[in-house]
């Protein structure tokens, strides 16, 4: 897949809905690319969604957003955040101190552990308790030994931090072996490449899966997985919205045998209108290049007689045929007939189909849109069908990277940059 930026503009009045609505309409119609655009995948902010109804186009909410949010809930779970305090406190401490450091790396050494710096986690950065209790269980050891070294110890109590205790540790292991699966799928679905619609679904039922309550489960990780699935379980529950992903996903030829049958008869019925309202725009085309012959048609054609111009043909066709064709040249005529029998369009639709099921699944790391251009000359209506459900990109992560390209051009050395100028040199950066 490839990504392109079409403008980036400067908006100077309160992004509202209804100004967001206007600003990309009017950049579809300078490209004239509104009627090519199949849905637009956002954040869930409000005027996000005002801005998308305006413009009556399918949304399609940023699952990366989506799986944060879910992380972010968390943090209103009292024994989680108790816990994640006691850790954000230590770390804190650690980062603040300045002696704090070069006894975490003398202790690092002594025990054999990587020389990490902790982390810290930030509430609105995606992963961030993850990744800070992740490396906190990395580093335990290394922390203990330095909470209980002397040149620490009075500071420590002079600031009554709370020491983390086994249990603490116990937690922890817990925590990022259930949390693992979200950060790995958040790390998938932020891809650069092949990040397509068709992953949600699959996704999801893993992620529903791996957070169903068992009975070996301690309460700590009952409370995790209550959270995160309680409010996944909320999410793309619109009927239009899940049954395009549903189709989506059956387009996507690493998942397509996650889907109902009832999923390959709606795509049958949509392959079957596409194709005919394709072909009545043929139709017309073709019509009206014939009307604009007519009018132009030589006088040489009219007198020339059709049935010597006939039998030409035929003498120098029979002429050019080797001698095998020319013995079993009525054999060859009746198999030309019966391969050039035309197919109802619902059988085209339905023999396609009918193929594409029967192939293998392909491995995960294959890229959908190009497995569809390799087959595009056997299986031409799906293959043009695919392009627009696997166009539609799983998250808006690749509007954020361009967030990060702005920044990287507009720095305080070039803060007087014009609008115009920071667009084209956007533009050419992402593009070229």
């Amino acid at each position: 897949m490839k990504e392109k930026i079409l403008h980036t503009r400067a908006v100077y009045t309160s992004q509202t809905g209804q100004v967001i609505a206007e600003e990309i309409g009017d950049i579809l119609d300078e490209f004239d690319v509104k009627e090519k655009v199949v849905a637009i995948t956002v954040d869930n902010a409000a005027n996000m969604d005002v801005a998308v109804k305006k413009m009556s186009i399918r949304k399609i909410g940023c699952f990366a957003h989506t799986l944060n949010i879910a992380a972010q809930k968390l943090y209103t779970v009292p024994a989680i955040a108790r816990w994640a305090g006691r850790i954000r406190a230590m770390v804190m401490w650690m980062k603040r101190s300045s002696l704090a450091k070069p006894v975490l790396k003398e202790k690092q050494r002594l025990l054999g552990l990587p020389e990490h710096a902790v982390i810290l986690d930030v509430k609105n950065r995606w992963n961030s308790l993850f990744l800070m209790v992740e490396r906190f269980l990395e580093q335990f050891p290394a922390l203990q030994a330095a909470s209980m070294d002397p040149r620490l110890k009075r500071s420590m109590e002079k600031d009554r931090l709370e020491r983390v205790t086994d249990d603490d540790y116990r937690k922890a292991e817990e925590f990022v072996r259930v949390m693992k699966i979200l950060y790995t799928s958040t790390l998938c679905i932020s891809a650069e490449r092949s990040p397509t619609l068709g992953q949600i679904l699959p996704i999801l039922g893993k992620l529903q899966h791996h957070f169903t309550v068992t009975d070996g489960d301690s309460s700590f990780t009952q409370a995790i997985k209550e959270k995160i699935w309680g409010d996944l379980a909320q999410r793309y529950q619109d009927e239009g919205i899940r049954q395009f992903l549903e189709e989506g996903t059956a387009l996507d030829p690493r998942f397509k045998t996650k889907v109902t049958d009832e999923v390959w008869t709606r795509l049958e019925k949509e392959l079957i209108n596409r194709t005919s309202q394709q072909n009545k725009g043929v139709a017309t085309q073709v019509q009206q290049m014939e009307q604009d012959l007519e009018g132009t048609a030589g006088s040489h054609g009219e007198d020339s007689s059709g049935e010597d111009s006939t039998v030409a043909v035929a003498t120098k066709k029979k002429a050019g045929l080797p001698a095998l064709g020319e013995l079993f040249e009525d054999e060859d005529m009746a198999v030309e007939s019966q391969q050039e029998m035309p197919h109802t369009i619902t059988e085209k639709a339905q023999e396609e189909i009918q193929r594409y099921r029967g192939l293998p699944s392909t491995l995960t790391s294959v890229n959908p849109a190009t497995w569809w251009w390799t087959v595009r000359d056997t299986l031409p209506l799906l293959s043009d069908l695919a392009t627009k459900y696997l166009c539609v990109q799983a998250s808006s992560t690749p509007a954020e990277r361009t967030f990060s390209t702005a920044g990287d051009t507009i720095s305080q050395e070039r803060a007087c940059l014009s609008p115009e100028k920071a667009d084209m040199l956007i533009f050419l950066k992402k593009n070229c």
